[in-house]
């Protein structure tokens, strides 16, 4: 299995999490971030990586602290257990509805890191959670990853819905991305010979 442990210690936070590529989406996600759990375990089980993370931060300031270092965390296991990128089909794409929402993800598991983020929300918090914290978690993941990811909302109202499908969006086209292409034969999949 190409899996990864990765811990993390600052003075704000200390994390440590473990993914497993070749999974099947089980997951065990403790952040004292309740929304940001509940987003980790869409992300495990819908691209099917096993996901563990454990995250303990300075929640008394804000969870800013937190939220980009589990994302900075959690995308540092994913390109290591990645290695070269060998064999992979790097890239991957999803249309995701739910409900009233719809969010186009699209990601090139490139080694480049690049983030694209469309989408805005009318509420500045979801329970406890300030909403301009999703897109520093995708910053930071798409960074440590290694992605050129874009998320897109197309169109909603409900901001759960909206941050969900941006998770499962984001889930589906990983998923995509870091599958082995059996036609590959493991070469690198660009011309350039190395991601």
């Amino acid at each position: 299995m190409r899996q990864a442990t990765v811990e993390r210690k600052t003075k704000e936070t200390q994390i440590r999490t473990t993914v497993g590529l070749d999974g099947t989406g089980v997951y065990k996600v403790a952040t004292g971030i309740g929304f940001l759990d509940h987003m980790l375990e869409q992300l495990s089980r819908h691209s099917l990586i096993d996901l563990e993370v454990e995250a303990k931060g300075d929640l008394h300031i804000d969870f800013h602290h937190t939220t980009e270092d589990t994302g900075i965390a959690i995308g540092q296991a994913v390109s290591q257990a990645l290695g070269d990128r060998g064999g992979i089909v790097r890239y991957g794409s999803a249309m995701i509805p739910m409900d009233e929402t719809m969010t186009r993800v699209s990601l090139d598991a490139s080694n480049r890191p690049y983030l694209i983020w469309k989408v805005d929300f009318s509420k500045p918090k979801l329970g406890e959670m300030d909403t301009e914290l999703f897109k520093e978690w995708f910053q930071a993941f798409a960074q440590a990853a290694g992605l050129t990811l874009h998320v897109e909302n197309l169109y909603g109202e409900n901001n759960h819905h909206i941050v969900e499908s941006c998770y499962k969006g984001l889930a589906r086209a990983l998923r995509q991305a870091i599958e082995i292409d059996p036609r590959q034969a493991g070469r690198i999949p660009s011309t350039k010979g190395s991601l």
